[in-house]
């Protein structure tokens, strides 16, 4: 498989990793009247792919790097993430793209990523072993955190689908942009409108996505 073609099917909704099942906090965001439409969908993914897609992206490209250990990667990714909610989500979502893992990439040494690792700290080493370059980690790990918010908010608003995949190409630019600085460096910031969010969603009853 080339990397162009692994990239792509890192990139894909459909692979089996349970972030279908994460809204990142747009249900929240929804539910609080701050997204309605697709014009704040698009303030809300900007906002997304600037601040948790940009450190969750410089996570994995130092770890595909070897640039940070796995350890220190797990450290630094608790330090970037206040929220316990979304701290617990990326742990989730790193147990299945590792889950899956395994299986694509039979021979990698998974066990040293630990059971429960942060998603950005797994998708590094998911980098590492597809063959992808650090700059291409990246860019599927700000890719998918636009495209799953996005794909979130189109069911809940039901809004046109046609309109979504739009606004995800017109934002394509801001993707590649933020790939490409968080290839370079750690990034240190948080968002904490995203955190009451992912605050907000943990404590509701019976809520559609897991965060």
């Amino acid at each position: 498989m080339s990397n162009l073609s692994t990239l792509l099917v890192l990139a894909d909704s459909r692979l089996p990793t349970g972030g279908h099942v994460h809204s990142g906090s747009v249900e929240e965001a929804v539910t609080s009247g701050l997204v309605r439409d697709v014009v704040t969908l698009r303030a809300f993914l900007r906002r997304r792919i600037r601040t948790s897609g940009l450190v969750t992206a410089s996570i994995a490209a130092a770890v595909h790097a070897g640039t940070l250990s796995l350890a220190a990667a797990d450290l630094e990714t608790d330090a970037r993430t206040p929220s316990s909610a979304a701290r617990t989500a990326s742990r989730a979502q790193g147990r299945g793209l590792v889950r899956l893992a395994r299986k694509v990439w039979p021979g990698g040494e998974w066990d040293a990523v630990g059971p429960k690792p942060h998603l950005g700290v797994a998708a590094g080493a998911v980098g590492m072993a597809s063959g992808l370059m650090p700059e291409q980690t990246a860019a599927s790990v700000v890719y998918t955190t636009m495209t799953g918010s996005a794909t979130a908010a189109q069911r809940l608003l039901a809004l046109d689908p046609g309109d979504v995949a739009a606004l995800t190409f017109e934002l394509a630019a801001l993707c590649d942009l933020t790939a490409a600085e968080a290839a370079k460096e750690l990034a240190d910031l948080s968002d904490p409108l995203l955190d009451v969010l992912a605050e907000r969603h943990a404590e509701r009853d019976r809520p559609l996505f897991a965060s």
